[in-house]
């Protein structure tokens, strides 16, 4: 390893398990991403892969948030104790939290959100749809970092709403990729509103995205995390 690497040598840790095959492929992305030569180019990383952490969904929404944060604090924890530097979360919900696990681990905390809106403000987004759990909507993550950045948000009204819930968590979150024709349905309402571009809120549907050919008018969150992950190591991007 050349020396570059060896001073001051950052740690990524990411928080998986929620849901496991996305956190798959987060790994897989962030390798496939990284411009390298040789092993020792990749970045260092530590995956903890718990998926015993309760939904985050239901535990927001229906009162139960502390038990989630603590879980997932004693995890974080212990991420830093094995020289993590940076955290990164493939769960959009969790992030209702992200503010809170940097202020106590003292880690800095890749926000996907956050990144997930600057790219649409570079893209030049107007009005974006969110497309996510009803925890991440109702608790107004996606919401919050978009009007900070100037754009307007948009979500499903509730009959398309519980058909983004369906892909999660009945195809997706269950072994599937998820249908075709169930985000079709999807895809319509967010073009019918006027929506000049959307964002992908939640892993399970940059599942979907992996196995799905999407158009530009998507931003894939998980993506845009990986590719963060890479540069906040000192890494660089693959061009090509």
């Amino acid at each position: 390893m050349s020396d570059k690497y060896n001073q001051n040598l950052k740690k990524l840790g990411i928080l998986g398990g929620m849901g496991p095959k996305a956190t798959s492929i987060m790994f897989d992305w962030i390798v496939d991403m990284t411009d390298v030569k040789v092993d020792q180019d990749h970045i260092p990383m530590m995956i903890l892969n718990d998926p015993q952490i309760p939904d985050r969904t239901q535990s927001i929404l229906y009162g139960d948030a502390e038990t989630v944060y603590a879980k997932m604090l004693s995890d974080i924890r212990l991420l830093k104790d094995a020289g993590c530097t940076h955290l990164a979360i493939p769960c959009n919900t969790s992030h209702f939290f992200a503010d809170r696990f940097a202020a106590d681990t003292g880690m800095e905390v890749l926000h996907m959100p956050r990144i997930a809106a600057r790219e649409a403000k570079e893209r030049g987004m107007q009005k974006a749809a969110i497309l996510a759990t009803d925890g991440t909507i109702r608790t107004g993550v996606y919401h919050k970092e978009l009007e900070a950045v100037g754009i307007t948000p948009w979500t499903p009204a509730e009959d398309v709403q519980k058909v983004v819930m369906d892909l999660i968590y009945e195809e997706i979150k269950q072994g599937g990729h998820g249908k075709v024709e169930t985000f079709d349905v999807i895809d319509r309402a967010v073009k019918a509103a006027g929506c000049d571009g959307a964002i992908l809120g939640c892993t399970e549907l940059s599942v979907y995205s992996r196995y799905h050919e999407l158009s530009g008018f998507y931003i894939d969150a998980m993506l845009l995390l990986c590719r963060d992950s890479i540069l906040a190591m000192g890494r660089n991007v693959r061009k090509d």
